[in-house]
């Protein structure tokens, strides 16, 4: 059950999405336009029902549409056998039945890619495997050395016959020419600009909050890619302990630590419905006729939901389904998140998942692309460490990850980062996982990241200079502005 009530005390002006350093400025400079367009709101009271579902049987979806009760019962107690002699699994399975959205699928592969070498390798070599159609929807694409390796991937499959299609976020690739983009155009290669930052380019309601955060990658209908996971010469190198290219990053710059997934099975059909609806909503040109939903196959026994969140919904299902599993914790909460700017109902809820006993744990950035946005989140460290929550930020990597698992059979990795942006404006994209089969990968990821992170103490904490302090009120000020 939802519940939106009256906005409390604690709710703020709605900010303008943080956009990467170039959209900050440019943010900035329309600040006093945007504060007199924002209106009060707050994120909607969660309460999931899970009584509403506990007497109904749960449905699965597989490659030749719904199960039979039978056969949906046989799958989920296998998946409940190869976990904890305990009722965790099925609490979750009813709080993801108690959240409406697109269906729980089966049959699916899942592999879990750790970093941009891997996942630009396991991504180029399904664009090369494509014979129908790619769609590709990102928030960056750079014009650098990986940029033009993709972009030169994606025309060679035009002049093939494969029809590629682009959404790309007019935000987040502000800094790539426009010259970049036409010779996509100009090679055959649908490019679609989401939400235009010029008002006089906009196909609908100009809406400068609004931004495409998604990462979405998929070919033929059969194979998915999705995650924290940018088209940059920043993912260059791996984030554990190997060398970046030099001509890559001849900067030095320090490598990014981020998670994608690779999907096959059902689930692709769901994410190829929310990017083909993502296209319309934009208004982009009619798509070529492609067989865009082929007929769903079955690839593996993982059970999968998708979510994609839309600030033009009454509310975010990705925040909904968050803070529903962490509220239906009994063991462990292990988030690992890039930008960490909670309001108040999440931190509410880490806080009271470590009072009743749950090992609630979370790996922040040691260091970050946004001052403002890493200052802001360690501006709740105290209040956290004093609730019995355990902090670690990671060393040697900017951490740009967003993953939780939690209980050990409830997993999610996607674009969504723990601040208001995600759930109140961006176009966000997360694969929900459950069954220990691939908690047990995230754990191994989660105890591997920990491992290269620094435990923050409260003792420690309270010892910091006043020079940080400073920084941490300042960044606080503008927190539901960044």
């Amino acid at each position: 059950m939802l519940q939106h009530p009256h906005p409390s005390p604690a709710a703020r002006p709605q900010p303008p999405r943080r956009c990467g350093s170039a959209c900050r400025a440019l943010l900035l400079l329309c600040l006093p336009v945007l504060l007199g367009l924002t209106c009060c709101a707050s994120l909607p009271t969660i309460v999931p029902d899970l009584a509403r579902h506990s007497g109904a049987p749960v449905q699965l979806q597989g490659a030749r549409g719904p199960l039979t009760a039978p056969q949906s019962r046989a799958i989920l107690d296998g998946l409940r056998a190869r976990g904890q002699d305990t009722d965790i699994f099925a609490r979750h399975l009813a709080l993801e039945e108690a959240i409406v959205g697109s269906p729980l699928t089966t049959g699916n592969a899942v592999q879990l890619l750790q970093d941009g070498p891997a996942t630009y390798r396991a991504m180029l070599a399904a664009i090369a495997a494509a014979r129908e159609h790619i769609n590709m929807e990102t928030y960056i694409l750079d014009d650098d050395e990986v940029g033009r390796h993709f972009a030169a991937a994606l025309i060679a499959k035009q002049r093939e016959g494969v029809q590629v299609n682009l959404l790309r976020d007019s935000a987040g690739t502000i800094g790539t020419p426009a010259a970049f983009f036409q010779q996509l155009s100009d090679a055959g290669v649908r490019v679609l600009e989401f939400n235009p930052l010029n008002p006089l380019a906009a196909r609908r309601g100009w809406e400068l909050n609004q931004r495409d955060h998604r990462k979405l990658l998929v070919v033929d209908g059969r194979v998915a890619f999705l995650g924290g996971i940018n088209i940059s010469s920043v993912y260059s190198g791996g984030s554990f302990g190997k060398k970046p290219r030099p001509q890559a990053r001849a900067d030095s710059a320090p490598t990014w630590r981020d998670t994608d997934l690779q999907l096959r099975g059902p689930a692709v059909t769901e994410l190829q419905k929310l990017f083909l609806a993502n296209w319309a909503a934009q208004q982009g040109e009619p798509l070529r006729d492609r067989d865009y939903l082929p007929t769903p196959q079955s690839a593996g026994r993982q059970v999968v939901r998708i979510i994609g969140s839309s600030p033009e919904e009454a509310f975010s299902l990705i925040y909904a389904t968050l803070l529903s599993a962490i509220g239906s914790a009994e063991t462990t909460v292990h988030l690992t998140n890039a930008y960490f700017v909670p309001d108040p109902q999440l931190l509410a809820a880490l806080e009271a998942a470590a009072a009743r006993g749950v090992d609630v744990r979370l790996i922040l950035p040691g260091q970050s692309d946004s001052w403002l946005v890493f200052h802001a989140g360690r501006g709740y460290y105290e209040r956290l460490l004093r609730a019995g929550v355990k902090i670690f930020e990671r060393r040697g990597a900017i951490l740009h990850s967003k993953t939780a698992l939690i209980d050990g059979v409830w997993a999610t990795v996607g674009s969504t980062n723990l601040d208001w942006r995600s759930f109140l404006h961006n176009h966000e994209l997360n694969a929900v996982m459950l069954g220990t089969e691939f908690g047990l990968q995230l754990q191994a990821m989660f105890t591997r990241d920990e491992a290269a992170s620094e435990a923050i103490t409260l003792t420690q904490w309270q010892r910091r200079s006043p020079a940080l302090r400073l920084k941490e009120w300042f960044a606080r000020l503008w927190a539901y502005w960044l």
